[in-house]
C-alpha cells in the first residue's frame, strides 16, 4: 500500500520534492533556489536542493550554470555523499529511467534467451564450480544489496563471494559453473519444471536494474522508491561492491574496468524463482578469472532471512 503523503519519512519525501521540481520546472528556473551556498548538511532545504542537482544530471542539464555549479563544489566540499557522482549521465548509464515499449521484467527462461545470448554448460564449468571456495564479505555484500534493501523488496538478496585457485577459462563461465556453487536461490533446483538457464550480459544492463530496484520500489514497498539521484548513488555502489572496486575509484575508470569482467544474468526454476514479479540473477567473474560474485533478489513475498 502506497504511503500517505504526510507519513512519507522526510528522507524519502525530500528526495520526492526534487524529483517532481525537476520534472515540472525548466533548469533556468530553479536557479533561484541555490542563490545562497550551503553551510551544513543537516539542513532538509541543502538535501532538497543536493537532489535536484542529482536529478538534472540524470537529464544532461545544469552543468555549466555559474550558480548551480558552485553549490555543486560545496557539496563536494562539505562530502555530500550525491557530490561525488558525476554531474552528467555516463555512456553506462544510458538506459537509466528508459521503458521500452514491449519490454519489462524478464520473467521466463524463454524472455530471456530472446534478449540475451545464451551461453552454454560445459564440463569445465561445472569442474570449477566444484573447486571455488566461499569468501564472507558482509560489509561488500551489504553494498551490493542496497537497492534492493533500501527500497522494500520482499526479500533480502543473496549476496555471495567465491574465489577460484586458479582462472577459470571464460567459456567456463555458465550455468554448469553456478550449478555448483552452494546458492540459496538454487536450493531445489531441478525439481520444478523447466532447465536453468545463462545469458552473457553487459554492464549496463546490469547497473541499470540495479537503478530501477532503487527506483521504483519493491511491489509491496510501494512509496519507498528512493527518487532517480539516490538511485543513482545506491546502483553504484552495488556495481562498485559487485566487482570489489575501492570506492574512491573515479567512475569513469570502473565504467572502463567493468567491460573487462564477465557478466551473466541466469534463472532456475527453484523455490526462489517465482516467475511472476522480479526476479533478478547476476553472477560476475573478474578479469583474472579467481573471483565471482553472485547477486539473487526477488520480489515475491518468501522468507525474509537475509542472506550476508
Amino acid at each position: 500500500m502506497a504511503a500517505r503523503a504526510g507519513k512519507i519519512p522526510g528522507d524519502r519525501l525530500q528526495r520526492s520534492v526534487a524529483e517532481k521540481l525537476v520534472e515540472a520546472q525548466q533548469p533556468r528556473d530553479l536557479e533561484a533556489l541555490f542563490g545562497e551556498l550551503p553551510q551544513r548538511l543537516d539542513d532538509p532545504a541543502v538535501e532538497v536542493r543536493a537532489c535536484i542537482l542529482g536529478e538534472l544530471a540524470l537529464m544532461g542539464a545544469g552543468r555549466g550554470r555559474p550558480v548551480l555549479d558552485a553549490y555543486a563544489a560545496r557539496l563536494r566540499e562539505l562530502r555530500h555523499p550525491l557530490a561525488r557522482l558525476p554531474r552528467t549521465r555516463l555512456d553506462v548509464e544510458h538506459r537509466f529511467g528508459v521503458r521500452v515499449r514491449g519490454l519489462g521484467s524478464v520473467k521466463t527462461s524463454e524472455q530471456l534467451r530472446a534478449r540475451f545470448p545464451e551461453v552454454s554448460a560445459t564440463d569445465g564449468g561445472a569442474e570449477g564450480g566444484r573447486r571455488a571456495v566461499e569468501s564472507v564479505e558482509a560489509g561488500r555484500a551489504g553494498a551490493v544489496a542496497e537497492p534492493f534493501v533500501v527500497s522494500g523488496w520482499s526479500r533480502v538478496p543473496e549476496v555471495r563471494f567465491f574465489a577460484l585457485p586458479s582462472p577459470l577459462e571464460p567459456d567456463d563461465f555458465n550455468i554448469a559453473f553456478i550449478k555448483q556453487l552452494p546458492l540459496d536461490c538454487l536450493a531445489g533446483e531441478g525439481t520444478r519444471r523447466g532447465v536453468a538457464v545463462s545469458c552473457r550480459t553487459t554492464p549496463d544492463d546490469v547497473i541499470n536494474e540495479l537503478f530501477a530496484a532503487a527506483h521504483h520500489g519493491g511491489v509491496n514497498g510501494q512509496g519507498k522508491g528512493q527518487g532517480g539521484a539516490y538511485a543513482r548513488l545506491y546502483a553504484w555502489n552495488s556495481l562498485y561492491a559487485l566487482m570489489g572496486l575501492p570506492g574512491d575509484l573515479p567512475f569513469l575508470d570502473a565504467a572502463r574496468l567493468a567491460a573487462e569482467y564477465r557478466w551473466l544474468r541466469f534463472m532456475a526454476f527453484s523455490d526462489w524463482f517465482h516467475h511472476d514479479t522480479a526476479d533478478i540473477a547476476f553472477a560476475v567473474l573478474d578479469p583474472g578469472g579467481t573471483r565471482v560474485a553472485v547477486l539473487a533478489a526477488t520480489d515475491t513475498d518468501a522468507d525474509s532471512r537475509p542472506y550476508f
